[in-house]
């Protein structure tokens, strides 16, 4: 038995695993978490420009918290809200400011801008809010789709171990990957739509993103393995797990992550299947495009590595030619 494989080197290399994985995983869950703050989070300001602006200058005081966009008045306001351009909007009234949120779009991001606007109210006076596109009565925390997201990346990541571990290659494990997140779309969609009724959109269109999520990350996974080997398995669930599922901001908002964490989560299957659903269950798929394609390109790729693996051939093996036995020299 060689050193490096001893039985003390194996024992240490355990021990320090482990308080390695706790602190990345603290690190990746716990931080973001504990700094939840707005950062360019997308605003409206409705009314005439005169009696916006001075609104206007105390929100840009708080320095790269919010992103400002100007409506003419309150309908078209609501309009940008169940477009999904902005989280919410102050309108100028004279009686006072009125607020226009989307709880919908997030819980937290709607709690907070009540928070900002009750501030900028003259006087502490109590600020009216509308919510124009609400969460589900069954959900209004949204507790439903922040917890039922880590299922589905863990589901997409037992999928592409299991298309390894098994030697699925080429056809038959692209065959494997889609079935499978079918099957996990509609048993994820009968239980978030129909048992709990957190999901308030269409059946298909559900279950539609919920498997696309399904097949982005395991098809990444499996993808990934095809090509440097059974530790792809591992790299695969790592960044989906540790890195996609708390950088997701499904259960706050990308924009209340810390930078760049957000816009990372977004570009992950995770994140873009997060945003996607809620685009598709609550707002008439408005803001669906750029997770679509997300979530598209991250599925497209990892089926090609696992089609381009399954064209290679091994190599054969290295043949010599028998030899026979001298012949006896003549005496």
């Amino acid at each position: 038995m060689s050193p490096s494989h001893s039985p003390t080197r194996r024992i240490l290399a355990v021990c320090l695993a482990a308080p390695v994985l706790v602190a990345l995983a603290l690190w990746a869950f716990a931080w973001p978490a504990a700094r939840l703050a707005p950062r360019d989070l997308p605003l409206g300001v409705a009314g005439p420009a005169a009696a916006t602006a001075p609104l206007e200058q105390r929100l840009a005081d708080h320095h790269g918290a919010f992103e400002l966009h100007h409506y003419a008045d309150a309908d078209e306001a609501r309009t940008a809200i169940e477009h999904r351009e902005v989280y919410g909007a102050l309108v100028v009234t004279p009686a006072g400011p009125e607020l226009l949120t989307a709880s919908a779009a997030g819980p937290a991001a709607a709690q907070l801008l009540q928070t900002a606007a009750a501030a900028q109210s003259p006087g502490g006076t109590p600020v009216p809010v509308t919510d124009v596109v609400p969460a589900p009565s069954a959900d209004p925390r949204g507790a439903v789709l922040g917890a039922g997201l880590l299922p589905l990346v863990l589901a997409g990541v037992a999928a592409g171990a299991l298309v390894t571990v098994l030697g699925l290659r080429g056809g038959r494990a692209v065959a494997a990957l889609a079935g499978a997140a079918v099957l996990a779309g509609l048993v994820a969609v009968a239980v978030a739509h129909g048992w709990l009724g957190a999901l308030t959109g269409g059946w298909g269109a559900e279950a539609g993103v919920l498997a696309l999520t399904v097949l982005a990350v395991g098809a990444t996974v499996a993808g990934t393995a095809a090509l440097v080997g059974p530790a792809g398995i591992g790299l695969g669930a790592l960044v989906m797990v540790l890195l996609g599922n708390p950088f997701s901001g499904v259960v706050s908002a990308p924009e209340l992550l810390p930078a760049p964490v957000g816009a990372i989560g977004q570009q992950l299957p995770p994140g873009a299947g997060g945003t996607l659903l809620r685009s598709v269950s609550y707002f008439d798929g408005a803001g669906a495009g750029r997770p679509l394609l997300t979530l598209t390109l991250w599925a497209l790729l990892g089926l090609a590595a696992l089609v381009l693996a399954g064209t290679r051939r091994p190599r054969p093996a290295a043949t010599t030619a028998p030899t026979t036995p001298a012949e006896p020299a003549l005496t």
